[in-house]
Parts: C-alpha cells; sequence; structure tokens
C-alpha cells in the first residue's frame, strides 16, 4: 500500500510538471506605460500560456518586430493586417476595444458642432492618414465642408497635441482616447468621438478600432493558447472595470494620481469593452474600409477593393 500510494504520487508529480513545462508562451509586444499594459497587469495566471510581455518604443516598433518574428502578438488595426494580407501576409485580427479618439474643445469654446471648425486651427494627432482625422472629413463633407481646406492644421504627437490645446494655439484637438480623458478631467470638453463619427456616417455597428494581430499559422498552431489568452484578456477587463481593487493595483501604470483624471481614464477605458463581435460587426468594417479606400486613395488601405478574406480571427 506504501509502495502504491508512493508511485500514485511520483506520477501526479512527474505530470503536472510536464504539463507546466509544456505551457505556451506567447510573446506579446507592447508599448511601455500604454494601456494594454493595465490588462496584462491585471491577468490571471493561467495553464494554457505564459506570457512574455517585449516593450516596444511605438507602434511602428511593435509592427517591425511582429512581422520579423521576434513576437507573436501585438495591438495594431485591421486596415493594416487586410493591407498585409493583400500582399501574400496571414496575418489576423482579433478585437481589444473599441475606444477611438475624440475632438476635444476648451469648455468655453464657441465651437458646438463640426461645421464651426471651419477658419479654426485644428491640433491632428497621428498625422493626415490619422482614421479619426479622415473620417471626420467624411464627416463634414456631408455637410459640405471640405475641412482639409477650411481649416488650418497642426499635427504632432498626442502629448503635444494636448499642449497646443492647453496654451491656446489650436481651437481644437483631435486625439487619442486616453489624452482626450486626460483633457476631459481638466475641464475640456468632447465635441464628438470616433463612435459619433462612424454613427454620423451611417455605421451603427460598433467596429473595434484595436485588436490582437498575430500569424493566422501561429494561431492555428497555438489554438487552445491564444483562445485562452483572449478570454483572460477580456475577464482582466471586466475586473478592471468592476473590481476597485483591481483598478487600485494598476493605478502605477496610468502615470497619474490626480482623482478626477484616474476616473475618467477608467470610464473611457472601460466604455472600449467589446460587447458585440460577429458578422454585423465585420460588414461594418468593410463599409468603413471603403469609406477609407476612398478617401485616401488607396494610400491607407492598400489597392485591394476590399477587405481581405481571413482579415478577422475567429475564435473555434
Amino acid at each position: 500500500m506504501k509502495f502504491n500510494a508512493f508511485f500514485i504520487s511520483l506520477c501526479l508529480f512527474v505530470s503536472s510538471n510536464s504539463y507546466a513545462v509544456e505551457k505556451n508562451l506567447i510573446r506579446i509586444g507592447v508599448q511601455a506605460s500604454g494601456t494594454v499594459d493595465w490588462e496584462l497587469a491585471a491577468l490571471q495566471d493561467n495553464p494554457d500560456f505564459q506570457l512574455d510581455i517585449q516593450h516596444v518604443a511605438n507602434a511602428e516598433a511593435g509592427k517591425i518586430a511582429l512581422q520579423a518574428g521576434a513576437v507573436d502578438l501585438i495591438v495594431s488595426d485591421w486596415i493594416w493586417v487586410s493591407r498585409l494580407r493583400a500582399t501574400g501576409s496571414d496575418f489576423s485580427f482579433y478585437p481589444y476595444s473599441n475606444t477611438s479618439g475624440a475632438l476635444m474643445v476648451a469648455k468655453d469654446s464657441p465651437i458646438q458642432s463640426v461645421k464651426d471648425l471651419k477658419g479654426k486651427r485644428l491640433g491632428i494627432a497621428g498625422g493626415e492618414l490619422d482614421k479619426n482625422w479622415l473620417l471626420l472629413q467624411a464627416l463634414a463633407g456631408q455637410q459640405q465642408l471640405d475641412l482639409n481646406a477650411s481649416v488650418e492644421k497642426v499635427y504632432g504627437a498626442p502629448p503635444l497635441i494636448n499642449e497646443q490645446l492647453k496654451q491656446n494655439r489650436v481651437d481644437a484637438a483631435l486625439t487619442y482616447w486616453h489624452f482626450a480623458a486626460r483633457l476631459e478631467a481638466q475641464g475640456y470638453r468632447q465635441l464628438i468621438d470616433g463612435k459619433g463619427i462612424l454613427k454620423g456616417l451611417g455605421i451603427q455597428e460598433e467596429v473595434p478600432s484595436l485588436g490582437y494581430v498575430f500569424r493566422q499559422s501561429w494561431a492555428n498552431d497555438h489554438k487552445q493558447a491564444i483562445n485562452s489568452f483572449f478570454s483572460a484578456s477580456k475577464q482582466a477587463k471586466n475586473q478592471l472595470c468592476t473590481t476597485d481593487a483591481a483598478w487600485e493595483k494598476i493605478i502605477p501604470l496610468t502615470q497619474t494620481d490626480d482623482v478626477p483624471t484616474l476616473a475618467k481614464l477608467r470610464q473611457r477605458y472601460c466604455e472600449g469593452g467589446i460587447e458585440h463581435w460577429g458578422e454585423p460587426e465585420q460588414q461594418g468594417a468593410g463599409r468603413i474600409y471603403t469609406m477609407l479606400r476612398q478617401l485616401t486613395n488607396n494610400q491607407l488601405t492598400g489597392q485591394s477593393e476590399n477587405l481581405q478574406p481571413g482579415t478577422f480571427w475567429l475564435v473555434e
């Protein structure tokens, strides 16, 4: 009996340790101090995967690392994925957030609508091919306003654009969501956000702006691990949005201790949760793709007329 008990214990020990050794490693490239770090910090230990978090300098560095095989996963957008697939690459996208940028003005600004931007100075984060900027132009065009020709444009990195607005060097700022949230906490007013722009353009579905991007071939070889990661990521986001204790642990990553700013960051972050992801949202993405292709004369999307098949990863 003693021998049998010892033998069973030994088998269990070997089995459990073999299982631990076989845990899949997922190398993810994220920007240091970016909001993806919040979610990763809140992830619980998982038997299906082990994360190797590699910090990259910026979004472009992440793309380079993924294409070079230095990481397995980054957060990017589906426009880029479709463009690469059109050239023969096998990258795929799974939604992470539908939070998008926002158009911000001072609380007492006379600007009350997009049409009021005419003749004003507009700060734009992200450059000429920023999707929010392109879609805002399309929305203005529906109101017979050529926004590109009728505003004085100031391009720059999001922190710089925020400062330009604070110093009254621009009259409005179109910036990324977390920078817009910081402005809101300081009394600035949101005129419209990315979701509002899309609704104005007739896109009623909430189409995710950002997602996890990876090689389809790699995902096919690691289905259990990657699907477990997506599930764990969603659970972590839910924890941050529903449990104060979980949120308090990641506050150092927000780089602020200002209570109103923390509250606004949490609110806007949680509004970016993916509630639905299926055929309607993917069809909405296809319509956005067509719109962006026409607006940029293929500069953003590449030459393909349509969103490429396989752009979106389907969890089985």
